[in-house]
């Protein structure tokens, strides 16, 4: 239902609505979609190149695989892709319905619910990342204070394929802040609604 350029739906909370407003809206909504899609493909990507890894070498006789499961900070990162990529493969759905329907709006407690659960993962994301690579490093270089030796000079092919898995987990952390930040504007324009309609520039 529209009355004067301004959009309405039951329980949603009326916005103003220029063309170039409806311009920005498609735009935002498209950007969104693509975004979910990437961390979806990419964070199954970066769990299965990780989950699956693995590499065994024989030293002194003695049969040595190394594994994901071998570093917590892995199994974090395999988990926390698995989940981000089931995430926003809903949330991607979801998107696809709106954007068929062509729903603009929507009610402050889905809008709410989706910015809570886009801020959860990227932090569960960004967190995954920086414990991940903090184990590479150590992996890579080694701790001499510590007598921890290079690994990855042992491991070699298990440390590339982890470094690929971490390389888009990497993208989909950067592309999960992204959704928080759209997610959040997304929310909080709904509390200005009022004010859009006296300002329409906005």
């Amino acid at each position: 239902m529209s009355y004067s350029g301004v959009g309405i739906s039951p329980g949603n909370v009326p916005v103003y609505h220029s063309s170039n407003l409806k311009v920005f809206d498609k735009r935002v909504r498209v950007v969104e979609l693509v975004l979910r899609f990437v961390i979806c493909g990419l964070g199954v990507l970066a769990a299965v190149l990780v989950g699956t890894d693995t590499e065994v070498k024989y030293i002194f006789s003695i049969r040595k695989r190394a594994k994901f499961t071998d570093m917590k900070a892995l199994v974090f990162l395999v988990v926390a892709n698995a989940i981000a990529a089931a995430y926003s493969l809903v949330q991607g759905l979801r998107c696809v319905v709106n954007m068929v329907r062509g729903t603009v709006l929507f009610s402050k407690p889905l809008a709410w619910i989706i910015f809570s659960g886009d801020q959860i993962m990227a932090y569960v994301t960004v967190a995954a990342v920086a414990s991940a690579a903090q184990s590479a490093v150590i992996g890579k270089l080694g701790q001499p204070e510590l007598q921890w030796m290079k690994i990855c000079d042992l491991y070699k092919k298990f440390c590339n394929q982890v470094g690929e898995g971490l390389a888009s987990a990497v993208v989909v952390s950067l592309s999960m802040v992204a959704l928080s930040c759209i997610s959040a504007f997304s929310l909080f324009r709904l509390y200005n609604g009022g004010k859009s309609k006296n300002n329409p520039r906005w």
